[in-house]
């Protein structure tokens, strides 16, 4: 379960101030819990812990078989945005970071960028591998995984003729769209993505399930850590985490002027978490001209180089660190004779007590120096805590944009660039568009 602790905003916050914000995080749990609020048709994310029909969880456990069965042992999941980051984050962080365990398909993931270098090189790795795919996409039609899958599909139809549609699982609309056209044309087996679940809420849909379940990993223990969470944070409480958490973070962002929150790991497992994070807040609060600016360090390394911005330049962050209180392997340091390093005064001690000593060191440190800073906790990197992490940061998302006063569903400005882009590359339907662009570039 996740814990909260708010002990390093002590210094910048009294109990009179603090109230004040809790209470406004308090009513907007009331709006969020009777869905009366912007955006309330994209609820759905809150009850999929406990909803989650054991149908589909066996359907992606079926899939993980049938490619075993196969000896598949590369799969390629095409996705952007919320489509493909919780599944990283989850497999990224429950993954040995060297090893991939016989018999267990490396996930690799496509479709979140239009660089030719990388998908020259992943179709490199497909061509030595036994290859299957997984496509993420509502529409079927976004450039980005539209592009990748036009490329990975060739291949696969090539290279594995009309076996190819049992390596192709399409997760899409259930009714329309381009993928779901195709995918009833071709054969392939099909999840649907909900309609009541946006994107950067999907982790707990097929569109994370599938891809972690192929990767070896246990949903079913991640559905119930999120369960458990969900019967948490639905009470609701003063000291209910997602609530304290909410209410803090607008609070120090209202009266205390901090436009950026820095969501701190010590673990690299959990790099991916951030990124997943960053888009979770990013996209829910950056509207109307509103927001907190969502960023994120990996520490100890980067002590290193935005360690020295973060203790002495502008003050206008907080941070949020993630706390792992239980490691789920032991190093210990040895007794060396030499001593060249000088570092004896360490021997006997786990790798993990250093990291822990440099956490604690830094906090103190970044709280002297003005920086306030909230921990969120867990108790070891698993499947269950991870879907109660994922719960925790969605839920406590929702009412903390309502206390921002924006809907916390909706994402109107990813469409700009979209438009520019089609223009520049003319799409049928966008000449004056292109036309207005090109004037205006001086072309």
């Amino acid at each position: 379960m996740v814990k909260i602790d708010l002990g390093g905003c002590n210094s910048f916050v009294n109990d009179a101030e603090y109230k004040e914000y809790l209470n406004k995080a308090l009513d907007a749990f009331d709006v969020l819990d009777s869905e009366n609020g912007a955006g309330n048709d994209f609820l759905g994310w809150k009850v999929l812990p406990n909803e989650t029909p054991e149908s589909l969880i066996s359907a992606c456990e079926a899939v993980r078989d049938d490619w075993k069965s196969m000896g598949i042992d590369l799969v390629i999941t095409i996705g952007i945005g919320g489509s493909y980051l919780g599944a990283r984050c989850t497999i990224e962080a429950l993954s040995h970071s060297f090893i991939r365990p016989e018999g267990v398909p490396q996930v690799v993931f496509a479709g979140n960028n239009l660089s030719e270098e990388y998908l020259s090189e992943l179709m490199d790795l497909a061509q030595t591998r036994n290859t299957a795919c997984i496509v993420i996409s509502k529409s079927g039609t976004t450039t980005e995984p539209a592009v990748a899958f036009r490329i990975v599909k060739e291949y696969l139809d090539k290279t594995y003729g009309q076996e190819s549609s049992r390596r192709i699982v399409a997760v899409t609309d259930a009714k329309k769209g381009a993928l779901k056209t195709l995918s009833t044309q071709e054969g392939y087996r099909t999840f649907i993505v909900p309609d009541n679940v946006g994107g950067r809420f999907s982790v707990l849909t097929p569109v994370g399930l599938l891809p972690i379940a192929v990767a070896g990993f246990d949903i079913r223990a991640l559905l119930k850590g999120a369960a458990d969470e969900r019967e948490e944070l639905i009470k609701k409480s003063e000291d209910n985490a997602a609530i304290k958490y909410a209410a803090m973070r607008n609070f120090l962002h209202s009266e205390k002027n901090k436009a950026i929150e820095i969501l701190v790991t010590y673990n690299p497992k959990f790099v991916y978490l951030a990124e997943w994070w960053k888009q979770l807040y990013g996209e829910s609060e950056g509207k109307d001209f509103k927001g907190i600016f969502p960023a994120s360090v990996t520490n100890t390394a980067d002590l290193h180089s935005m360690g020295q911005f973060i203790q002495e330049g502008s003050r206008t962050m907080f941070e949020t660190v993630v706390t792992i209180e239980n490691a789920n392997r032991t190093m210990v340091i040895n007794f060396d004779e030499q001593n060249l390093d000088q570092l004896n005064f360490l021997a006997g001690k786990n790798v993990e007590h250093c990291n822990a000593m440099a956490q604690l060191g830094t906090k103190l440190a970044h709280i002297d120096g003005g920086v306030p800073q909230m921990e969120v906790k867990i108790e070891r990197i698993n499947e269950y805590n991870l879907g109660s992490l994922f719960y925790f940061f969605e839920l406590s998302c929702g009412i903390s944009a309502y206390v921002l006063g924006v809907n916390p569903f909706n994402q109107p400005g990813v469409e700009a660039y979209k438009k520019n882009m089609f223009a520049l590359l003319h799409k049928p339907g966008y000449e004056e568009q292109t036309a207005a662009i090109l004037k205006r570039l001086g072309e």
